[in-house]
């Protein structure tokens, strides 16, 4: 990944107590020796920052004390705060997470029988004004820096039961990560690098709601998967689900998709929210199959998690069932992606406006 610098107008201020957790260890390498150390000294300070999850410079006691106290008078280390945490019956586990600006992000634990994943955030709300999503009534406050991002799987270690590990990550929650794409690009460095948090690239997701441009450019420069919020199969309805439609409309969505350079083994999923009587119709059944059949991707049906005041009513069970064969008939790879932690408003942003909804 080309995630060594960031650009001038998204550089780093390594004067201004800077976190750690930003850094890419050709940054650290370069640091170390203006602090006169040799250079193994920077993959050191970074397992103690990532794999053994260091809160303070303090701990590092293999360190010489000069190098301890250099880092301490120019570097924090993050210390995220879960401000509320809410516990599903079925183990979901949904966090906010208060930054040191006092803006609050979710992530959410999502425990099944084979894995646990992770749903992670990118930016402080969005602004992409999705129709069914909770986020979108935020608008975007701003985006989230990489040791933001990051700070979500220290927050999430911190709530897992005896045993539990992260299994799999999932930048789909609140924003569009391709929107804040120099400090998301960083990020999946940090998390997949040796010198990071060594995480196997085919373990990370990262969805969009169609950037055209940075897709091609996210598949380019990392090996994570892709996931495509589609959601509609006219562009009629697409722009009023998706307005980013009225951008790139589907036939450039779907095209882009076409000359995407997918990865040995790796496939697009197409993410559809199931929403009664508006893209859950025998008719949208059959026209999702020709819009992506030709391609090398696979389907989610996700149901629709119901938020207040929004007329929007998820599909049935029979109506995603009936939905679903129709695709595998046509030998598309078509899941169902149960919904989890209703109890809990799990949808994201439901949370975040709880929480922040007048007394």
């Amino acid at each position: 990944m080309n995630a060594n610098r960031l650009t001038s107008d998204e550089a780093l201020s390594l004067s201004a107590r800077a976190d750690f957790r930003d850094l890419t260890l050709e940054e650290v390498e370069q640091l170390v020796a203006g602090a006169g150390e040799r250079g193994y000294r920077a993959r050191q300070i970074l397992h103690w920052v990532h794999a053994r999850g260091a809160e303070s410079f303090d701990e590092m006691r293999d360190l010489p004390a000069s190098l301890r106290n250099y880092l301490k008078q120019n570097f924090t280390i993050g210390h995220p705060v879960s401000s509320f945490v809410s516990r599903s019956s079925d183990g979901t586990r949904k966090l906010l997470i208060r930054l040191d600006d006092a803006e609050e992000v979710e992530s959410v634990i999502i425990p099944t029988e084979k894995r646990v994943t992770l749903c992670m955030s990118s930016q402080v709300g969005c602004a992409m004004a999705c129709e069914f999503c909770a986020t979108a009534r935020m608008g975007l406050h701003r985006n989230m820096t990489s040791s933001e991002m990051l700070s979500q799987i220290f927050a999430a270690r911190r709530e897992l039961a005896a045993g539990e590990e992260l299994t799999n990550f999932v930048f789909m929650g609140m924003g569009e990560p391709l929107a804040n794409y120099p400090r998301l690009v960083r990020t999946l460095a940090i998390m997949t690098s040796d010198w990071g948090m060594g995480i196997s690239p085919r373990r990370i997701t990262v969805s969009t709601v169609g950037l055209v441009p940075m897709m091609e450019r996210l598949l380019s420069e990392t090996p994570v998967n892709l996931a495509v919020s589609l959601h509609a199969t006219t562009n009629e309805l697409r722009d009023r689900l998706a307005p980013i439609n009225k951008r790139y409309p589907l036939e450039v969505l779907l095209d882009a998709c076409r000359n995407l350079p997918i990865k040995r083994r790796s496939r697009i999923t197409f993410e559809y929210v199931m929403l009664a009587g508006i893209n859950d119709s025998i008719t949208d059944a059959r026209r999702l199959v020709k819009l992506i059949g030709p391609l090398r991707g696979k389907v989610n049906l996700i149901f629709y998690n119901p938020m207040p005041d929004s007329p929007l009513r998820g599909s049935s069970r029979a109506a995603v069932e009936a939905f679903q064969a129709i695709l595998k008939n046509a030998s598309l790879t078509a899941t169902i992606r149960e919904s989890r932690g209703l109890d809990i408003a799990a949808a994201c942003g439901q949370l975040y406006a709880e929480q922040h909804s007048p007394a």
